[in-house]
């Protein structure tokens, strides 16, 4: 029992530390398709798990059902599940944790040393992603680079110069990306 209460506090504990490193980080990271979450009822048995985000964005819970998650946080993750459970459990306790953030990748093609797909878990810039991608190869166009994002239906497609930015000019092209986005090198 003295166990049981200890790993209960300890859970809360972990969760209040990553909620408020969530809210001292501004929204806090958004869940995306590819994340792994751990998801607990204290003192339920049956209600625990790790938990996919699935490629549609959702997950599947007992009494629960499907929940979208992407682009939330763990926070309101929590809060829907607490009160979608409301029904059936009186005060339940829930705790939602990020066990692996696995969704967040960006992709750099084309004139580089090594394109690739690149998970990232803080936020990165362009520039950053071209480094994780070791550069551009002598033939890069790097007047030319794009960044393509989906949004939606819609594809959009970013305009990037490195010369500029290389030289401390137009420094707001050097965006940061997100999710799927695709850094294209010509």
């Amino acid at each position: 029992m003295f166990y049981q209460r200890l790993m209960f506090f300890g859970m809360l504990l972990v969760s209040w530390i990553f909620s408020a490193s969530a809210v001292a980080g501004g929204a806090g990271y958004t869940l995306q398709p590819g994340d792994v979450l751990e998801i607990s009822v204290w003192k339920e048995e049956g209600m625990q798990g790790e938990v996919l985000v699935r490629p549609d964005g959702g997950l599947s819970f007992p009494l629960v059902g499907d929940i979208v998650t992407e682009g939330r946080t763990v926070k309101q993750l929590n809060d829907e599940v607490t009160a979608k459970l409301k029904e059936y459990i009186p005060d339940p306790v829930v705790t939602v944790s990020l066990k692996q953030i696995l969704g967040n990748i960006v992709y750099v093609l084309g004139r580089v040393n090594r394109p690739g797909e690149f998970q990232f878990i803080r936020k990165i810039d362009v520039m950053q992603a071209l480094s994780k991608a070791g550069g551009m190869t002598p033939f890069a166009e790097v007047d030319k680079i794009k960044i393509l994002r989906r949004t939606g239906d819609v594809l959009q497609a970013i305009m990037f110069n490195y010369g500029e930015v290389e030289k401390g000019i137009k420094l707001e092209q050097n965006i940061l990306l997100e999710s799927g986005d695709v850094v294209v090198v010509p």
